[in-house]
């Protein structure tokens, strides 16, 4: 059977375009105090990604919550090569859209699907910013 290819439109916060493997979590994630810029692990315990390590994935979330130093975080996760590939968010807020714009992290929100339910840990998107697309490979 022929893989099929899926393309879901949303709005776009930072350019760039990425494609690699799917990390998700349903959870709404602050990056200060929640992940460990230096590992990219998630290190906030009450998440559901405890333990996970988000370097070099495409990150889908809610939301991103929590302090505006979490924008900082996002960036100096891109000077460690911790960061995520790009990110997809439900709906974008200030926190991580201005963290992914300052690191150069594709990032876009508002998609006009279910993600949440079309994919998960493990698959593999592409999340094209600049033509506003995310495509799932299945």
């Amino acid at each position: 059977m022929k893989d099929s290819v899926k393309i879901i439109k949303c709005k776009k916060i930072s350019r760039g375009q990425a494609q690699g493997e799917v990390i998700l979590s349903k959870d709404s994630l602050s990056f200060l105090g929640g992940v460990n810029p230096k590992t990219g692990i998630v290190i906030d315990p009450g998440h559901e990604l405890y333990g996970e390590n988000i370097t070099n994935k495409i990150l889908i979330i809610p939301s991103g919550k929590g302090s505006t130093v979490g924008s900082y975080v996002i960036f100096q996760m891109a000077k460690n090569k911790t960061a995520p590939l790009a990110i997809i968010s439900i709906k974008a807020e200030p926190i991580i859209a201005t963290g992914a714009i300052m690191a150069g992290i594709p990032m876009v929100h508002k998609p006009d699907a279910d993600i949440f339910n079309l994919l998960k840990n493990g698959d593999i998107v592409e999340v094209n910013a600049d033509q506003a697309t995310i495509t799932l490979f299945n």
